[in-house]
């Protein structure tokens, strides 16, 4: 493997690990109040982007990442979403 590739594998790791502990904690609390949506919004259209990007060019690093990071980020803007909307969370 490339040493380029590994560090594509890393910086994917370390970017997409990041948002775990804020999708956990959204999931458990079901609170969003102190996250900004348009903040949400534009980081989940660049990951949706860096997404795309990464299957045209069948990049498997920004691919893995990007999916991942799509999965968490939407958690959280769902919720945000439903907070913001006045969806009671049951």
């Amino acid at each position: 493997m490339e040493t380029t590739t590994i560090i594509g594998f890393v910086a994917a790791v370390l970017t997409t690990s990041a948002f775990v502990p804020q999708a956990v904690k959204t999931w458990k609390t079901r609170s969003t109040s102190d996250l900004s949506l348009p903040m949400y919004l534009m980081m989940f259209i660049g990951i949706s982007l860096w997404l795309i990007y990464g299957l045209s060019k069948n990049d498997w690093p920004i691919i893995l990442a990007n999916g991942v990071s799509f999965c968490l980020a939407f958690v959280i803007l769902y919720f945000k979403i439903r907070e913001v909307l006045g969806v009671k969370n049951k």
